[in-house]
């Protein structure tokens, strides 16, 4: 990283430091609580400003969690996105100490937090963050903390994630394939906006220092090798890969190496950008009579292969904020009315692939009504649901190879899940 932090402090929103750690005595607390209030003086609310501010030679680069701000300050020319980065890390640390990270916590562990500050940063450097090796040396019983003279193999390691002397009985790894599609249809039925978005969950329980290898139906791959699939191919960006694995031997030949930490993380995200046919298919028909009744009629049918199975699938409707006496009938699963979201949820648990079902319901408006339509002014319909055993992008693992010294055998195994993201359907 090109440069130093020189402080790290957390503000309440106030502007007051709560707690701090001076790295390399260059910015006291004063200068930077001088900094945030000229913020807080500012039209509109600081995180509306962006995370990044400069005052009299310093820079200062900040987060907000719940209802304190995590703020580094430096004097150098530092990598600005490597130090936010790091502050999001102190809060993951944090929240896995103390379950909830806010003002009341912090002042209840206020020795902890010093610890677990000099341990993370060194003159200024991020050094270990990662909550599970910290964990190791630094423990919490009752805001009391143990500290071992030794750390921990893993500090001195160049596995930083991963401890020595890891043993299992039985040697299993669990993969998650989960990708979200994201989609806004508008009133006309056209397509505005869709991608995936996509993550690999992995459970790891191995014993040892494992290597592992995964590869995937990467076309830039399958293109080096000169081969072609009769299936697809996918070409995803934007990918985030977790810290264990070995960049370089990825950007040469597109091969996930990694020694995988102990239990879950993920590793690696990604999105595609790509056209999505809707899975699930909401229209929705308003007739209003007399100014006194509407009548809502709504299809829902699943476009992906039949042998495929929605699940948990839910249906928020938008209804007039003054409708009354709802009469309700589907032709499949339940349907309640929420008055306080002023919404319908329409709810099926299991939604076969190539099927359509009908929902209708009636409710009471108020005699003296606006010239407005009953849905002006509405949210859009919003679509929950689960397809387990499918991916919209075609994703693929074609191999996940595990080897270690001992020689020990194990399965792996893979699961695909595809679900809604932001699947919004416009009705106005």
């Amino acid at each position: 990283m090109a440069g130093a932090t020189s402080a790290l402090y957390i503000l309440d929103m106030k502007g007051n430091c709560l707690i701090g750690r001076d790295y390399r005595g260059d910015v006291n607390a004063l200068q930077a609580e001088r900094f945030f209030s000229k913020l807080l003086q500012k039209e509109g609310d600081v995180e509306s400003q962006g995370p990044v501010g400069y005052d009299n030679g310093v820079t200062y680069m900040f987060i907000q969690h719940n209802n304190v701000y995590l703020m580094t300050a430096s004097r150098q020319n530092c990598n600005v996105a490597s130090l936010i980065l790091f502050l999001h890390r102190v809060v993951d640390v944090l929240k896995h100490y103390f379950e909830k990270l806010e003002e009341e916590s912090l002042r209840d562990n206020f020795v902890v937090v010093h610890e677990l500050l000099d341990e993370m940063m060194d003159f200024g450097y991020p050094q270990y963050t990662e909550a599970k090796i910290l964990n190791e040396f630094i423990k919490t019983d009752a805001y009391r903390m143990e500290v071992m003279q030794q750390p921990p193999m893993a500090v001195t390691n160049a596995v930083s994630w991963r401890s020595e002397g890891i043993y299992y009985k039985k040697n299993e790894i669990f993969l998650d394939v989960v990708e979200s599609v994201n989609l806004l249809v508008n009133r006309n039925g056209q397509i505005i906006r869709s991608d995936i978005v996509g993550a690999l969950k992995m459970r790891t329980y191995l014993s040892g220092m494992p290597e592992c290898k995964l590869g995937l139906n990467d076309r830039l791959l399958l293109e080096a090798q000169g081969r072609t699939t009769k299936g697809k191919s996918i070409d995803p960006e934007d990918i985030k890969f977790h810290q264990c694995v070995r960049l370089a031997r990825f950007e040469n030949d597109r091969t996930i190496s990694f020694i995988p930490p102990d239990g879950s993380f993920d590793l690696m995200t990604y999105r595609l950008g790509t056209q999505v046919k809707p899975l699930i298919w909401v229209e929705a028909r308003v007739e209003t009579y007399s100014k006194s009744r509407i009548e809502i009629t709504v299809k829902a049918r699943s476009q992906f292969r039949e042998r495929s199975n929605a699940t948990n699938v839910e249906i928020e409707l938008p209804v007039p904020c003054d409708a009354t006496n709802p009469s309700i009938r589907t032709s499949m699963g339940s349907a309640t009315y929420a008055p306080e979201n002023d919404a319908l949820l329409w709810r099926i648990k299991s939604f076969p692939g190539n099927k359509e079902f009908m929902l209708r319901a009636d409710f009471k408006l108020p005699s003296i009504t606006s010239e407005e339509s009953p849905l002006d002014r509405k949210a859009p319909i919003r679509v929950k649901f689960e397809i387990p055993y499918f991916t919209v992008s075609g994703i693929q693992v074609r191999y996940l190879k595990i080897i270690e010294k001992s020689g020990y055998h194990t399965l792996p195994w893979v699961r695909y899940i595809t679900m809604a993201g932001e699947y919004e359907l416009r009705l106005i």
